[in-house]
């Protein structure tokens, strides 16, 4: 029987090659774009035609809880140091089936290629909060497709 509810964002996990990375609190910016090419033909002066052209991706952008991990910041800053090294990586969402301390079951996955950050930013601090220091990392990539 087919599900009809929609699953939930929460349980989420991202994989990046070489990266061990996890407890991503949030991923965004999974999408793309085709856009309009307007052509007119001789003869036709009532309408234009609309044809697909480039296809354009947005950044993803990953936010987690700052640890003692440095893999993600390690990675940026081999870019800022003129190497830029490129990664695939897939977004999987998983089911509630875990939440008993059971194993949780794939039901979706996003793959993404050629991956390379673009930015990193740092935890703001407010010595009045009791917030979770949080950072953020934007990575451009050359195309993601639901698997």
């Amino acid at each position: 029987m087919a599900r009809n509810a929609p699953y939930n964002s929460f349980n989420f996990l991202l994989e990046i090659d070489g990266i061990a990375q996890a407890n991503f609190t949030e991923c965004s910016g999974l999408d793309s774009t085709v856009e309009i090419v307007e052509y007119r033909e001789g003869g036709e002066n009532t309408t234009v035609r609309k044809l697909p052209g480039k296809t354009t991706y947005s950044d993803i952008t990953l936010k987690w809880g700052t640890t003692d991990s440095r893999e993600l910041w390690e990675w940026h800053r081999t870019v800022i140091e003129g190497n830029v090294v490129r990664k695939t990586g897939s977004i999987v969402l998983f089911d509630l089936a875990g939440a008993n301390g059971n194993n949780s079951n794939e039901v979706a996955r996003w793959n993404f290629v050629n991956a390379w950050p673009t930015k990193w930013e740092g935890p703001s601090f407010n010595a009045t909060g009791s917030e979770v220091a949080v950072e953020t990392l934007t990575l451009a990539h050359e195309g993601i497709e639901r698997v």
